[in-house]
């Protein structure tokens, strides 16, 4: 520190270019990111999609396919709901919703 301190005023310190080498490790970081995300890294973007189970293929999306074709009636679909509600829905441990 005491050479960026007083190496400007004597005309021997490291230069304006040192302000460069920041810039240049987060152009690194930034794009090992990008190319480990592009790659597959991702897995499976629970963070995009939220916690397991929802999705177009959970057990909730399901049962509301279910009860909008006629399958089920609207009895067991809010019986159905509520049982799966507490393990997929807002309330559930690990549910970030």
């Amino acid at each position: 520190m005491n050479t960026l301190a007083h190496g400007f005023a004597d005309g021997d310190g490291p230069g304006p270019w040192i302000l460069l080498f920041p810039l240049m490790w987060a152009l690194v970081v930034g794009g090992a990111v990008f190319l480990l995300r592009r790659a597959g890294w991702r897995g499976r973007a629970a963070w995009r999609q939220g916690p397991v189970g929802f999705g177009e293929r959970s057990p909730i999306a399901v049962l509301g396919r279910r009860f909008a074709a006629g399958e089920i009636d609207e009895d067991e679909y809010w019986r159905r709901l509520s049982v799966l509600d507490e393990q997929f829905g807002r309330h559930a441990k690990g549910g970030a919703l």
